[in-house]
């Protein structure tokens, strides 16, 4: 007999640490590599599972940043931007930086400039934790580290890689992965107000659906703002690994009885999403063809 749906645990504290504890391993795996981009790193932390508390997952942080050898090392830095030049789609890097956002460009010249003697000096990005640090104290850190030698330096960054790693688990651990979207109309050039959209996820451990795919729960529905905008969706259970919008676009794109019934009455889409994240999910649609992205 087929068993019905898991239904999603309830947000509460901790709820990314449920997941990081319960989810299958490649998927950890993926999540943490995100956190820190060395794979001897996150192989370490998800051997390391089932962590009891926040406590624990820091300190297994600790100990696996204190374990890096130099390539491990190297593959961790090579995945941070410059101080200054967050990666285009990179959330965690420009929320970090964010010091460094409105800082004058003058400042933003030199840290280019310094960014580049420091590369030439160490072989390897500026690497500082840099979340609640304005520019100039970036700057003035980076100035300073410049005198160190080469093995001190690569301590203190391995000291600054723990910190950085240690907020983005905080946040994996604390914080369900949230939604956003925003509905464009490309024929019309402009936003598309009114049309209703759902949320749907699926939960690890639930019965498969239809042709063995994934069993979609209902979580939210609401409708776009005058802007096309759908920015109130409540945040998703701590155990969903996939999330469906649903776009009901036929009363957009065909709004009167006498119109043609739309070609794509709605559009769907299925992303996967972990604890942690925001996901922006816009929609660009026309009348014979739509495209969605991740935004920011």
């Amino acid at each position: 007999m087929t068993q019905p749906p898991a239904t999603p645990p309830e947000p509460g504290p901790h709820r990314g640490l449920a997941w990081l504890n319960a989810a299958g391993r490649p998927a950890v795996l993926a999540a943490l590599r995100r956190v820190c981009a060395s794979r001897a790193w996150a192989e370490r932390l998800a051997a390391a599972r089932p962590f009891p508390d926040a406590a624990a997952l820091l300190a297994a942080n600790e100990a696996a940043t204190a374990a890096l050898d130099p390539a491990a090392l190297a593959e961790a830095l090579a995945a941070h931007p410059p101080i200054g030049r967050p990666e285009p789609g990179d959330p965690a890097s420009a929320r970090e930086q964010r010091g460094m956002a409105d800082a004058p460009e003058a400042l933003r010249a030199e840290m280019t400039d310094l960014n580049l003697a420091y590369q030439e000096r160490f072989g390897h990005v500026f690497l500082i934790c840099a979340t609640g640090l304005s520019g100039e104290r970036m700057r003035d850190a980076l100035r300073a580290r410049m005198a160190n030698p080469p093995e001190a330096e690569r301590e203190v960054v391995r000291a600054e890689l723990a910190k950085i790693n240690a907020l983005r688990l905080t946040r994996l651990a604390d914080s369900a992965a949230t939604v956003s979207t925003h509905v464009l109309d490309t024929a019309a050039g402009r936003p598309a107000a009114g049309v209703a959209v759902s949320l749907a996820v699926a939960v690890e451990g639930a019965a498969p659906g239809p042709g063995g795919g994934p069993a979609w729960i209902a979580h939210a529905a609401a409708r776009t703002d005058a802007d096309g905008r759908c920015a109130g969706l409540p945040p998703l259970p701590g155990g969903a690994g996939l999330a469906r919008l649903t776009f009901a676009t036929g009363a957009h794109l065909a709004p009167g009885r006498e119109a043609p019934p739309a070609f794509f009455p709605e559009a769907a889409v299925s992303f996967a999403v972990v604890p942690g994240e925001h996901y922006h999910v816009p929609l660009l649609l026309s009348p014979y063809g739509y495209s969605v992205y991740r935004g920011s």
